[in-house]
């Protein structure tokens, strides 16, 4: 199932170092109340998160240290360019500290020329003469404050080369749409660069803004789709990230699954709050919020995020109508389920990583920059091989090694191979958690007995016990949890077979294991008399010696399938007509290589077997009394393979 193309670490691994989109530097006096005011609405509706100091006193020398750390954080500067900039000595320092940033950090700076020429910036003249001037004066006396007048002034010649703005003469409404515009589109250019740490994001983030269709104004919903632990919230962040300046509102709802569906007015409301920029809360029940979201937001253009969702209820209450948008707006969810983002929506599914982006993840975590020795290396490999490509596998193992001397990298990679690893498993688990009963049953069969087989086999298996097999099996699939491979097989990532099976050793340790694949396990429980109403199945092969326990057996009423292959076999206690004492009545799928026997047991009555298959045998009678043998066949219909 592994992608030719990359995937990613975990959602922590991305973190963009921005904290707003845009920094306004302006004079208050001059616009405040016109140009800088609209065009901080302008931002605000394309869904850019803008800084405006609306405390600024603009009068003193010093800049407070929020504001400096302000400008550091901001992605862009918009600089307004006003007749009474240079008078403020703020804004020659908000000025200085800006073009710095753009230096040392690559932040992007947009020069706005409002009611000024560029000249009149670049060289100083008209109204910035006279207000320099007015520095020079106060200054004169002083070296150091002349050093900072010398500053202000190359600040202002170097913004001034910049490509900018120029609102002199034009209509100021139009000019404040290129800005918004021009800044939407800088930012997601920009916005890829913040990503590079993550592995092979940016082929999936082209893929996804492709399905995307950004260029259309119908409403469009993606769903992307993938296993535990592949990298779905990372690549929707990243494209959240990436593509929400584009929009008038946009919101990312995390970990949605976590609130209870009785809870929904609790995501509608954070919902409505981020796209409408009011923190309030607007309604108390999700029928109420529905009604809402139809009338509040049908006429903006947003993006919105539902990561990781798990119930169609969720889409019923926070994006149930393609109308309740306006025209261009983009729903994305993330989750397990392909079954919840419905048969007319695309899908992208996520794949686990190719091994050469597998080893770049896991040497990021377990080697930081360093370079490890030669035997550290091919232990590292062993660790990747066994993560099959999961990210979520990799980047925790990696974390766990990294700083661990040779000795314990041995350790340490041997317990990986062996034991399930807690925090893996917790992951994965959350699919299993989320089956209806009887999918539990058929994918812990699967992750027990079935994995490699022919589709067409285990569904043959699968419908002697449940007649909707087919249906739950395509469900699995659709869950992310099975899949189907190259000639028509069962098939599931390694890891989620070890989650599938942690699951059953938890119920042994409970006393009620259900499922047993292994000769000792069954070696434990005939000795100890431990079979129980819990085993539903048993299915192993290639033992030399076997013994049955009478009670043991009478206790596994709930016994379907048995499957066993050996060489030679004895018995606690053979039974005088040759033949073991006691089969389970509930037998569905009855398989056994080398049957020893000539008889199967005279109290067997295996109402629901449809499968007795007993090649290379002892077998000579189906039953001692033939009355018993005809009488079953009025019951059920099975098939009889005996190859003597």
């Amino acid at each position: 199932m592994a992608s030719s193309s990359s995937s990613y670490a975990s959602d922590s691994q991305y973190r963009p170092r921005w904290k707003y989109h845009v920094f306004l530097s302006f004079r208050g006096v001059d616009t405040r109340r016109t140009f800088t005011g609209h065009l901080y609405e302008g931002l605000k509706n394309r869904g850019i998160f803008t800084f405006q100091d609306d405390k600024r006193l603009e009068n003193g020398d010093s800049i407070p240290k929020e504001l400096l750390k302000a400008i550091e954080e901001s992605q862009v500067a918009l600089v307004i360019f006003s007749k009474n900039y240079a008078t403020s000595r703020w804004c020659l320092n908000e000025l200085v500290k800006i073009m710095e940033c753009k230096e040392e950090n690559g932040q992007i700076v947009i020069p706005v020329f409002y009611d000024v020429y560029p000249s009149d910036v670049r060289k100083q003249t008209e109204s910035f003469a006279a207000a320099f001037a007015e520095h020079e004066k106060k200054y004169k006396d002083d070296v150091e404050a002349m050093q900072k007048v010398k500053g202000w002034r190359t600040a202002l010649s170097a913004a001034a080369d910049l490509k900018g703005c120029n609102v002199h003469g034009r209509i100021e409404s139009d000019c404040i749409g290129e800005l918004v515009d021009d800044v939407s589109s800088k930012l997601c250019k920009t916005s890829s660069s913040y990503l590079q740490d993550i592995v092979g994001i940016d082929i999936h983030l082209e893929k996804v803004k492709s399905l995307l269709e950004m260029e259309t104004s119908d409403v469009r919903i993606l769903g992307i789709w993938g296993m535990g632990g592949v990298g779905k919230t990372t690549l929707a962040r990243a494209v959240f990230d990436t593509l929400s300046p584009q929009f008038q509102g946009a919101s990312f709802l995390a970990d949605v699954k976590e609130t209870n569906i009785n809870e929904m007015h609790s995501l509608q409301n954070t919902l409505l709050s981020e796209l409408l920029r009011e923190e309030k809360k607007y309604v108390t029940n999700k029928e109420e919020g529905k009604r809402l979201m139809a009338h509040r937001i049908r006429f903006m253009k947003v993006l919105v995020v539902l990561d990781d969702i798990n119930h169609h209820d969720h889409w019923e209450y926070l994006a149930g109508n393609l109308r309740w948008f306006g025209p261009g707006s983009r729903i994305i969810a993330t989750t397990r389920n392909k079954q919840i983002i419905g048969k007319n929506n695309v899908v992208y599914e996520v794949t686990t990583l190719p091994e050469h982006d597998a080893i770049q993840l896991f040497n990021r975590y377990a080697f930081k920059d360093e370079a490890p020795d030669e035997h550290i290396k091919k232990l590292a490999l062993e660790v990747v091989s066994h993560a099959k490509g999961l990210p979520l596998a990799l980047r925790l193992w990696g974390i766990w090694l990294h700083n661990q001397d040779t000795t314990m990298w041995r350790e340490a990679v041997d317990m990986i191979k062996r034991e399930s690893s807690p925090d893996v498993v917790k992951n994965l688990k959350i699919s299993f958690e989320g089956l209806q009963d009887k999918e539990k049953t058929i994918f812990l069969d699967i992750a027990c007995f079935f994995r490699g087989m022919g589709k067409d086999e285990t569904i043959e298996i699968l419908e002697s016990y449940d007649l909707g097999a087919r249906i739950r099996l395509n469900s699995l699939i659709e869950k992310s949890l099975v899949f189907i491979s190259t000639y028509d097989r069962i098939q599931m990532h390694d890891l989620i077979q070890d989650m599938g099976r942690y699951v059953v050793k938890m119920q042994k340790d409970f006393g009620k294991c259900s499922r047993i694949w292994n000769d000792e396990d069954f070696k434990d429980m005939m000795m100890d008399n431990m079979g129980t109403m819990a085993v539903e199945a048993i299915w192993f092969a290639w033992f030399k010696k076997l013994s049955f326990s009478k009670e043991a057996m009478k206790n596994m009423q709930s016994l379907r399938i048995l499957r066993l292959q050996n060489y030679s076999l004895t018995s606690q206690s053979d039974s005088e007509d040759g033949s073991i004492e006691y089969l389970p009545n509930n037998l569905c799928w009855f398989v056994w290589r080398y049957y020893p026997w000539k008889l199967l047991p005279e109290n067997f009555n295996p109402r629901r077997l449809v499968h007795l298959n007993l090649p290379s045998s002892s077998l000579h009678y189906i039953y001692g009394r033939k009355q018993r043998y005809h009488s079953i066949f009025r019951y059920f219909l099975f098939l009889i393979v005996l190859e003597l």
